[in-house]
């Protein structure tokens, strides 16, 4: 019984001691209010036009914007999503909700999703993905949703956050960048692939391009083959078909190519560490259910 004892001790201990940290770091940013960049304005939230009042709170309280907040307020509806999207629908149902913070050119895209329980489809890098392909960069923006869904409607409402605040866009660009974002959440939700994984998936075929400056589909093809290869990602001929057509049309923008490796780069390191993270998850829970199984067996050897 003693030895059974020190077994359960040490079970608690382990656990206690790897699972607190991580909980009480989980929102150590402080409620203090930034100062405002008077080179790009006060901040923008921007709330999807269909939300009632009182789904407008609960998007206010995630975004934790109080009375008197030095913020700019508009609203994203399906007249903006046809208006950056070309085959957008006017009388599309908007909840997604956004603030964006300019930032000076350098500081990179940093991308938080505050209801992640809220956005089923779309993640933090599959927005800062389709954001660097629409032409945004150097920004912090936060989402949020008083709802369960999709997400997609959010990046609408980034773009036009952004243009409010002097940015201009190609309406060809956030066109492919919306797309680009609805092949992810395929491969991510109709193919099987780890989200993460997904990103990382698009980050590499993009700094690609931008390395090697392909000039036509095979090129392009070329380079999906070879990352698929690299990453170990098997896909159906639809989906692989689907990736090159969207990439393709990436090649044919008219971006600066050059300019683009910093933040892809940045990108590629957030999207390594979070791999890392699960993978370090993954060891550790792994090591806990073989603690469980060995004590379970001690304990069958003391009373059996």
């Amino acid at each position: 019984m003693k030895r059974f004892l020190q077994f359960f001790i040490a079970g608690i201990l382990l656990i206690g001691v790897t699972i607190a940290p991580s909980a009480a770091f989980a929102d150590s940013g402080g409620d203090e209010e930034e100062a405002v960049n008077e080179k790009f304005g006060a901040p923008i939230v921007v709330y999807g036009g269909n939300l009632d009042e009182a789904q407008k709170q609960s998007v206010k309280d995630s975004l934790k914007i109080k009375d008197g907040s030095d913020i700019q307020e508009i609203e994203v509806t399906g007249k903006d999503l046809a208006k950056y999207l070309k085959d957008g629908d006017a009388a599309a149902r908007m909840f997604s909700s956004a603030k964006i913070t300019r930032k000076d050119a350098g500081k990179g895209l940093v991308i938080n999703i505050v209801t992640p329980d809220n956005i089923t489809e779309v993640t933090n890098e599959m927005y800062a993905n389709a954001m660097l392909t629409a032409g945004i960069q150097d920004a912090v923006v936060e989402i949020a949703a008083p709802k369960k869904v999709t997400g997609h409607s959010a990046l609408v409402g980034i773009y036009k956050a952004y243009e409010v605040t002097g940015g201009e866009l190609d309406p060809e660009r956030t066109d492919v960048a919306n797309d680009e974002l609805s092949v992810a959440t395929i491969l991510a939700k109709e193919a099987g692939i780890d989200e993460a994984k997904v990103s990382e998936l698009l980050t590499e075929i993009k700094m690609q391009i931008a390395e090697q400056n392909p000039a036509s589909r095979e090129d392009v093809e070329k380079i999906v083959s070879e990352q698929l290869a690299n990453l170990k990602i098997e896909l159906s001929e639809k989906d692989r078909q689907l990736l090159i057509d969207i990439m393709d049309r990436i090649r044919q923008l008219d971006i600066d190519f050059s300019k683009w490796s910093d933040q892809l780069t940045d990108l590629s390191k957030t999207i390594e560490d979070k791999l890392g993270q699960i993978v370090d998850n993954e060891g550790f829970w792994q090591g806990v259910k073989d603690f469980f199984t060995n004590l379970m067996n001690s304990i069958r050897s003391i009373f059996g």
